[in-house]
């Protein structure tokens, strides 16, 4: 391996992902035609989307009572769409970080948000699990992995009123009961796709029960109506994350990808924990196993870790520029050998400098 890619996003994906996306936009299925030329109406790409649909279907565990759907726009656009489409005077948030605070701060244009529990006031290094979640709301909206600050929800609420989950950094890398959830959204550039789409995976029944006139881009309905195919969708990006949803169901599975991903995430906090000179701020019972985030006890030795690591062609490990420190970003094809090679160097690190 020639780079060890921690990035947050773009982040890395499976080589075979890569080594077929290339050649398809050299010549796609032996049609002559580059990937980025293909018509989004013709037979080839209809295949793509339909197989790629399949396939969350089937690693999800999803009925037909689901529609998958494949957006442009980001998580961002999502922060509208969902209020839009589903709320009609109030919702309830979580606010567990700098995504769900966006979330909840476009949800306010449209109702009431009730934020149910904020982690602000001790820099969301925590998720409570004390809070109740009032019948009368239109939906429960949650944030399952907040990249930034590295912290996760393990277990979900149990509700009568539609839970929507923006799934972005964590979607595909551990079993759930994803029938639990009305709604769930997660930009791809993370463990699904190259950047410039989004999925959203939501359960029919609910949509069409308050507002009528939608502007039909914001419609999830009219979405569905179309197949994902509204306006031009992002072929390439589709395609991809048709060939990593191959490569989830080849690996065994999320039962599989989940023991891998706890696996690599427990390697790295044991070394975050026993070395003297780092330190993880994250509550234990909240630790992301998507997101690692730490810090250098002493600031000064910063300069000298930032050159260590950088030179053994690392990338990626800098944390949030909101945040600093050191952020780790372990998503599914991150190979094991890239966090045994990271460790090393933390340990040559603290034998040199503690």
């Amino acid at each position: 391996m020639k780079v060890h890619n921690f990035n947050a996003g773009p982040s890395v994906l499976p080589k075979e992902v890569i080594e077929k996306s290339a050649q398809s936009v050299m010549n796609f299925n032996g049609t002559g035609l580059s990937l980025l030329e293909i018509s989004h109406r013709s037979i080839d790409f209809l295949e793509i989307i339909e197989k790629a649909t399949l396939l969350v279907k089937r690693i999800m565990n999803l009925n037909n009572d689901y529609a998958i759907l494949f957006i442009q726009g980001g998580a961002t656009l999502q922060f509208s769409m969902v209020p839009y489409n589903l709320m009609n005077q109030k919702a309830a948030y979580l606010d567990t970080g700098f995504w769900a605070y966006n979330a909840i701060k476009e949800a306010k244009k449209f109702g009431k948000v009730k934020v149910l529990f904020s982690g602000k006031n001790k820099n969301y290094t925590y998720i409570s699990k004390n809070y109740h979640i009032p019948c009368d709301m239109d939906y429960f909206h949650c944030t399952s992995n907040n990249t930034i600050v590295g912290t996760q929800m393990k277990i979900f609420p149990k509700t009568s009123i539609p839970i929507v989950c923006d799934m972005s950094s964590d979607i595909f890398s551990r079993e759930l009961n994803f029938c639990q959830f009305s709604l769930i959204y997660a930009s791809a550039q993370k463990n699904v796709s190259s950047a410039g789409m989004t999925i959203v995976i939501v359960k029919k029944d609910i949509l069409g029960k308050f507002r009528k006139n939608i502007p039909s881009y914001i419609d999830y309905r009219i979405h569905i109506q179309n197949d994902s195919i509204l306006n031009t969708p992002n072929v390439f990006s589709i395609y991809t994350s048709m060939l990593t949803l191959e490569w989830i169901k080849n690996q065994g599975g999320l039962s599989t990808l989940e023991k891998k991903n706890q696996y690599k995430a427990k390697l790295l906090y044991d070394e975050i924990d026993q070395n003297n000179l780092f330190e993880n701020k994250i509550h234990k019972e909240n630790r992301s196993n998507m997101n690692v985030t730490f810090f250098l006890k002493n600031k000064n030795l910063e300069k000298e870790f930032n050159k260590m690591w950088k030179k053994e062609n690392i990338v990626g490990l800098d944390g949030h520029r909101y945040l600093g420190g050191y952020r780790a970003s372990i998503y599914n094809a991150l190979p094991l050998k890239s966090i045994q090679f990271l460790i090393e160097i933390m340990k040559e690190f603290e034998r040199k400098f503690s």
